[in-house]
């Protein structure tokens, strides 16, 4: 790299006599203020009215409530403290939050909190990886471009899994970074911890940046090829170590003195593990699941259609793609600009080819993998993708910027700024009536900015540096503004996405999937099976009332809050109204993607005398199950798993406990056909343990239940005393 850098982007010299790549940066006076500020930005975004969420997904909530009363749940990740069954991932995403629950009591914020600080130490980690190689101002702007990425605002404010997933992908690139820069073992053996953590979290979604990963350190590694390898299989074993552990505890544990392992067919961590959220996500074969998958042809079959254009597409695109193609463009610049270093990482270009190859590599193979994967699959999981393209984007910028002397350099970063402000109007237009005056704004901005670039510099430096920060600021706006509408917005159930509602996408007016009334939609509150007009005010066909129905927030885009923000339930929504601990109608059913909601008289029922039993009731699925538990603070058991189809408990097994005293109440289904559908992160319809491949416990229980036990409405719901039989 030829050219001196100004100020804007200082770079790193490589530090003297020490013949390696690592670097010794003289912090200029702004660095410091710079990243206090950019770092509590970060977290005044992420925890602006936090609470709003309620209890967010539930089913995770309710696991963190009964792993703060039980080390037992604690452990397995039990969606009850009387340890029924788990939920269908490890639990290590779970042990902050309920950590945290035992400290601090349930609420909403107990639990989200840790997810929000998970956001503001990911842009830490980022910051200081990038900043090895590419100094400061390269730093900051990949901190901002990742806290300004709509889908890890929605991320690190919810209670999913993929916040600690993507803290730890990050901390595994950062480890690979520094024993690269100088082929230290200590800092692989880090980066294979953190991956064992990662798979804890999210079982095999942690793998897959690992072959760019390990091909990069065993070609690039300044060392013999002999270490390298050695090195490489110390990190694998300390991998299968901090992830193994437990793994190998839970199989070897007797299983009738566990919780059932939710999500798997035959109560096996391991073929959970391989299966459902496995290689089921891959190829759409998921056993236990009750809906999605594609099959071939390139279709994804109920989670939308795969292919490279995936995620630039409907929904998807406002999620994460607003600086992708930036990034594709400035991987391709960047390993351009360093391919000419020598293949060991032993100089100031070579360590900066190797950041291009950790992240770019880690960036395309998740990009691959998310188009093309035929199961289950969410706007949200996108967020893995986020620090990669926001390291990208830092990264490029600085080394165009440190070329930009060259007319090849100046044309790239300018065609760059060009593409990203027309792709942002794209983007903005997608939301009907979505801020109209701002996607013209970023398009005129966008594209001043990059005609004035290449000529900036002959008016001053003064002029360069406000020609600079007008194209950050076109390139940034949009994103900016979709993370305001998030983080203003509640985001409840399974499914949920990051700013406003889009055709095409899910969350919205328009349902779940296929836009406002569109092909293929599943409509909106009240038809989500219809496709059919949908949005606020659409017909109520499908028997799900309004309040119920979408998967996410407030203010119509895609039903009401959920009302889980303490126990018992009920959270204030905007305009003063307040709604039960749940969605649905009320003592009904779930919604597609929510529990029951949960009245004042069902609370109390379940909570007297519940200190006599192992649970004070049992639900059809864990949507369900998880509003009771959530509202009354006593166990409730989720009969066949989230999607109703694990075969937990069987008839048999729920007669033993019922005969031994174990449960109070049963939970009918409100004589409807609905129950709780989806995976743990929301899955297709599938009636509530109605068939499936559990092999239809849930309707053979209910079918007993309702045999041999007298119906009584509470609160509008339909309970049977367990205690009391007919006859």
């Amino acid at each position: 790299m030829t050219t001196a850098a100004p100020s804007l982007f200082p770079v790193p010299e490589a530090r003297a006599g020490t013949g390696t790549g690592r670097r010794a940066v003289a912090r200029p006076r702004w660095e410091l203020p710079s990243l206090a500020g950019l770092l509590i930005a970060t977290a005044v975004l992420l925890l602006w009215d936090l609470g709003s969420s309620g209890y967010a997904n539930s089913f995770y909530s309710a696991a963190v409530q009964a792993g703060s009363e039980s080390w037992k749940a604690f452990f397995f990740g039990s969606s009850d403290a009387g340890n029924s069954i788990t939920v269908d991932k490890p639990p290590a995403a779970l042990w902050p939050m309920m950590l945290s629950v035992r400290l601090f009591g349930l609420g909403a914020w107990q639990i989200l909190v840790p997810q929000a600080l998970m956001g503001v130490a990911t842009t830490g980690v980022l910051y200081a990886a990038v900043r090895r190689q590419f100094g400061p101002g390269a730093a900051l702007l990949s901190g901002a471009a990742f806290a300004l990425t709509p889908v890890a605002a929605l991320m690190f404010r919810f209670n999913n899994p993929d916040a600690l997933l993507t803290l730890l992908l990050t901390v595994t690139v950062y480890c690979v970074l520094r024993a690269l820069d100088g082929a230290r073992t200590k800092w692989l053996v880090w980066a294979g911890v953190a991956v064992g953590l990662a798979f804890l979290t999210k079982t095999l979604q942690a793998f897959v940046i690992l072959p760019p990963l390990a091909l990069l350190y065993a070609v690039c590694a300044p060392t013999g090829l002999r270490r390298r390898l050695g090195q490489l299989l110390l990190a694998g074993l300390a991998m299968v170590v901090a992830g193994g552990w437990w793994v190998a505890i839970v199989e070897l544990w007797p299983a009738s003195s566990r919780p059932y392992i939710g999500g798997s067919q035959n109560n096996s961590f391991l073929e959970l593990t391989l299966g459902y959220n496995g290689l089921g996500r891959i190829n759409g074969n998921e056993t236990g699941s009750v809906g999605g998958g594609g099959r071939g042809g390139g279709g994804g079959g109920g989670w939308g259609e795969t292919g490279i254009d995936r995620l630039f597409s409907g929904n998807i695109g406002g999620q994460i793609a607003w600086l992708l193609p930036a990034a594709l463009v400035l991987l391709v610049a960047g390993l351009v600009i360093t391919w000419r270093a020598r293949r060991a990482t032993d100089s100031l270009d070579g360590m900066a080819r190797a950041a291009f190859l950790a992240w770019g590599g880690s960036l395309l193979i998740t990009a691959v993998v998310f188009s093309y994967m035929q199961g289950i699959f969410h706007e949200y999981y996108t967020v893995a993708l986020a620090p990669f393209v926001a390291a990208v984007i830092g990264m490029g910028v600085a080394v165009l910027w440190e070329e930009r002397g060259a007319a090849a350099a100046a044309i790239t970063l300018s065609g760059t700024l060009a593409l990203t402000a027309v792709w942002s109007f794209v983007l903005l237009g997608r939301a009907t009536g979505y801020l109209p005056w701002l996607r013209w704004a970023v398009l005129a901005g966008g594209l001043l900015a990059a005609a004035a670039l290449p000529f900036a510099a002959r008016a001053g430096r003064r002029m360069l540096q406000a020609t600079a920060a007008l194209g950050v600021a076109a390139a940034l706006a949009g994103p900016f503004a979709y993370c305001l509408t998030t983080v203003s917005t509640a985001h409840t159930g399974s499914i949920v996405t990051a700013g406003p509602a889009v055709a095409g996408g899910r969350g919205g007016p328009g349902g779940m999937m296929g836009g406002p009334g569109g092909p293929g939609g599943l409509g909106g509150p009240g038809e989500m099976l219809q496709g059919g007009p949908g949005g606020p005010g659409g017909a109520q066909q499908g028997g799900i009332p309004p309040q119920g129905a979408a998967p996410q927030g407030r203010d119509g885009r895609g039903g009401m809050p959920q009302g889980q923000g303490v126990p018992g339930g009920a959270v204030a929504g905007r305009g003063g109204e307040r709604f039960g601990g749940g969605q649905g109608g009320p003592g009904g059913p779930g919604g597609l993607l929510n529990g029951a909601r949960v009245s004042a008289e069902a609370k109390k029922a379940l909570t007297t005398d519940a200190d006599d039993y192992t649970w004070a009731a049992a639900a059809i699925g864990s949507q369900n199950a998880a509003s009771y538990q959530l509202a009354s603070g006593a166990p409730v058991m989720p009969i066949g798993g989230f999607n109703g189809s694990d075969p937990s408990p069987t008839l048999e097994q729920f007669r033993t406990y019922v005969r031994d005293g174990k449960i109070h109440w049963f939970i009918g289904q409100g004589g409807t056909t609905g129950g709780t559908t989806g995976g743990a992160e929301g899955g297709m319809p599938g009636g509530g343990g109605r068939g499936g491949p559990g092999g239809g416990a849930g309707t053979a229980i209910e079918t007993w239940v309702k045999a041999t036990f007298k119906a009584t409405t509470v609160g509008g719901a339909t309970f049977y005393d367990l205690t009391a039989p007919t006859t």
